[in-house]
């Protein structure tokens, strides 16, 4: 290796920075799945300064190489340089992707991921431009829970997590494009798993990662006003409503300090109650109002089936009643085949295949929406 450098992030040019963060780069704080940065390089090896913490959910990144996966690792607690690659060519450029691997946890407010500084032996250059940016919104499906390891599992822990293997980077990878994800495990678009109505995505949508809690996440910026202007996208996939159908299987939900319950009911045949539906409809159409309003010109996609169908009919009608009342046209439902067989991975969500067959899907549909590869960007979009 040749003599090595320090590279504060702020002042790497052309440093692409994934996902919703605040403007500080130093450090740069990672909140959600996905988030990370890429650029290309020409040195021989390349070594990441990460700080970490946990109480329960560790921290995992992914490194890429050219687009291939090269490594996936858990982050040790405290301040360290971690090797993202050594001995490679002198003088070739390769493309470098870091991502954080876990979803925003908030039920350890110890957890967090920052990058502090890149060191090797090369220069960095600007990535090239991506065809499109695509925002994804969801749940534990879009968070790529379950898509690493064995269908026998039932341990709810970090491991499991994968962005690299979820259907938003390999939909974003097949496409060219730049994304970044908002998806949380549980929460819904009207109520969570649990019939708790304060985890819903809606809720959260317009902060940078208000779903964490803590005074650390805090002063990092999480709960900071996001400003949507600074990253308009092209595409928006929504993929919500399978944990507002799972409520109706799921007792109760109290809060009796401030004297409030919850409960998704089913009727006397079994199915979900007319007045449930009808509130999932009415959420699924606000939250489609308020997605637009800061997102004036980008094609809404929302998906739904992967893990059951229950309250599709909910789904589609608030899409159809947004379209009506608003006279956009740009919004569209896509029916996702419902994950069976190896496509079923741990904790019965989808597996590496399950994601694979999502992305594919939806690949389809965005190319039917008249998406051309070759016609990039320009910086000012």
């Amino acid at each position: 290796m040749a003599e090595e450098k320090k590279f504060l992030l702020s002042e790497v040019e052309g440093l692409r920075v994934l996902g919703r963060t605040t403007k500080n780069r130093e450090p740069l704080t990672l909140f959600w799945t996905g988030s990370g940065f890429e650029a290309d390089y020409d040195g021989t090896e390349l070594w990441c300064e990460f700080e970490t913490d946990y109480c329960l959910y560790e921290q995992w990144i992914a490194v890429i190489i050219n687009g291939a996966l090269i490594s996936r690792q858990m982050l040790p607690k405290g301040r360290q340089k971690i090797c993202l690659f050594r001995n490679m060519q002198t003088k070739k450029r390769n493309h470098v992707k870091v991502l954080k691997e876990v979803q925003a946890m908030p039920g350890d407010e110890s957890a967090f991921l920052a990058v502090h500084a890149l060191y090797g032996d090369g220069a960095f250059f600007a990535p090239k431009e991506p065809s499109c940016r695509i925002e994804f919104i969801g749940d534990s499906i879009t968070s790529g829970e379950g898509s690493y390891g064995s269908p026998v599992e039932e341990d709810w822990i970090a491991m499991w997590f994968s962005a690299a293997h979820g259907y938003p980077y390999l939909l974003s990878e097949r496409l060219s494009a730049e994304y970044r994800i908002v998806s949380q495990s549980g929460y819904g678009v009207s109520c969570a798993w649990d019939n708790n109505p304060e985890n819903v995505m809606p809720a959260f949508y317009e902060q940078i990662c208000g779903v964490l809690g803590g005074e650390r996440n805090e002063r990092l910026g999480a709960k900071q006003a996001y400003d949507f202007t600074e990253w308009q996208p092209d595409y928006i996939v929504i993929n919500l409503g399978t944990n507002d159908a799972a409520a109706f299987f799921q007792p109760e939900w109290r809060n009796d300090a401030a004297g409030l319950k919850k409960k998704m009911q089913m009727d006397e045949n079994g199915l979900p109650e007319k007045e449930c539906l009808d509130e999932i409809r009415d959420r699924v159409t606000a939250f489609l109002f308020q997605v637009r309003q800061h997102n004036k010109a980008a094609k809404i996609l929302w998906c739904y089936g992967m893990m059951g169908d229950v309250v599709e009919s909910a789904v589609k009608g608030g899409i159809s009643d947004y379209k009506e009342q608003s006279k956009d046209e740009n919004v569209y439902y896509i029916k996702l085949e419902e994950i069976t067989g190896e496509r079923i991975g741990v904790r019965s969500h989808p597996s590496f295949l399950g994601q694979q067959a999502a992305a594919e899907a939806l690949y389809k549909e965005i190319c039917a929406l008249g998406y051309n590869k070759e016609v990039r960007r320009a910086d000012n979009e």
